[in-house]
């Protein structure tokens, strides 16, 4: 096995703090956290056969890509931002992972003090009060 087994509480945690968008599956993800109670048993075994795998299903790597409009003129194509709708239970084995993931990094300290993107409790302003000061 490659990662530890998840215990059951974090999956059923993931499944309730996640987003209310609806996935390339059309399954929304507010289903899914009313469901919370009854599927984060099965979901936690999914994604322990995954991580001890080391694998992660085809069938789940689908998404569809749609365009977003932003400002401006709708006929100019810059005016459009696009995002992937991912699978809803990929989305929640992604969360799982990322969490694991961030935790390693913290634990071991592999990120250095002036790396402020994708971490919390720092954010833009962090880096410009430190260029400053």
């Amino acid at each position: 096995m490659i990662l530890k087994p998840l215990p059951l509480l974090t999956v059923t945690v993931l499944l309730v703090i996640t987003k209310n968008s609806q996935g390339c599956d059309e399954i929304w993800i507010k289903v899914l956290k009313w469901c919370a109670p009854f599927i984060s048993s099965p979901q936690t075994y999914i994604s322990n056969k995954f991580l001890e795998l080391g694998s992660f299903p085809s069938r789940l790597k689908y998404s569809t890509v749609i365009q977003i409009f932003k400002t401006g003129d709708r006929l100019n194509m810059s005016n459009f931002r696009k995002i992937s709708l991912l699978i809803s239970f990929s989305k929640i084995f992604e969360k799982i992972i990322y969490k694991r993931i961030y935790a390693h990094v913290v634990l071991n300290k592999i990120l250095t003090n002036e790396q402020y993107g994708f971490r919390d409790s720092l954010s833009t302003d962090n880096v410009s009060y430190t260029l400053i000061h």
